[in-house]
């Protein structure tokens, strides 16, 4: 039980801390840009996988430890790899500032949907047999 809650409990810290570093980020390299509009959205956009993590680190505390892991794992591998990437360490040639902003929160949306749609099915399957059988 300990184990578990400190499990969780470091999922929450990694997302916000991620998120947080994220923003940072965002803002640094858009430090010239004169549209609020622009900088709310694309604030919006970097945010919105962290937004959706913690939202389900929240709903999984019915889930079995095996599927918690997965989702405390994925929550290590897109807060690391977002903040691999927002911080410059892998920049490409030619590339515009803005596009790993563009592309890194759609490329976790990709991986949570990838990862947490089985689980979900599964969940829902579960559900609906339970119901079935009253």
């Amino acid at each position: 039980m300990l184990n578990s809650y400190f499990m969780h409990m470091s999922a929450l810290i990694i997302l916000v801390i991620g998120a947080m570093s994220s923003v940072g980020f965002m803002v640094q390299a858009g430090r010239y840009q004169k549209s609020l509009l622009l900088i709310a959205l694309f604030t919006g956009w970097v945010l919105s996988p962290f937004i959706a993590l913690v939202i389900t680190t929240i709903i999984s505390k019915s889930w079995s430890i095996f599927y918690r892991r997965i989702l405390y794992g994925m929550i290590i591998i897109i807060t690391l790899g977002s903040l691999v990437m927002y911080s410059g360490t892998l920049n490409f040639t030619g590339q515009k500032p803005a596009f790993k902003f563009l592309i890194v929160p759609f490329i976790s949306w990709l991986l949570i949907a990838i990862f947490l749609a089985p689980i979900l099915i599964k969940r829902r399957g579960r559900s609906r047999n339970t119901l079935n059988q009253e």
